[in-house]
């Protein structure tokens, strides 16, 4: 195997790491812009208030697109890794 064809494999690899992990980083994302700005109106400042609902989200999220998730992997793998290996 050249460089060229492990470095064109490790970038499809890296981008579908990107692409299976915006679903989770948007839902945090949504989760401590709504806790943060919950906190600056109340004035609450605990700990846990910004953990848990993040947390929650998270799993909510994780849960939901497992099975994109899933066949994206699969697919990347089948389409890219599995040929290589055999063919090489």
């Amino acid at each position: 195997m050249n460089e060229a064809i492990f470095f064109d494999t490790l970038r499809q690899g890296l981008w579908v790491a990107v692409v299976i992990s915006i679903p989770i980083l948007t839902a945090a994302l949504a989760a401590g812009l709504v806790v943060g700005l919950f906190q600056a109106l109340t004035s609450i400042q605990e700990m846990t208030l910004t953990f848990v609902p993040k947390l929650a989200a998270i799993i909510v999220v994780f849960w939901m697109s497992m099975g994109f998730m899933t066949q994206t992997m699969t697919s990347f793998f089948q389409s890219t890794v599995i040929p290589l290996i055999a063919g090489g």
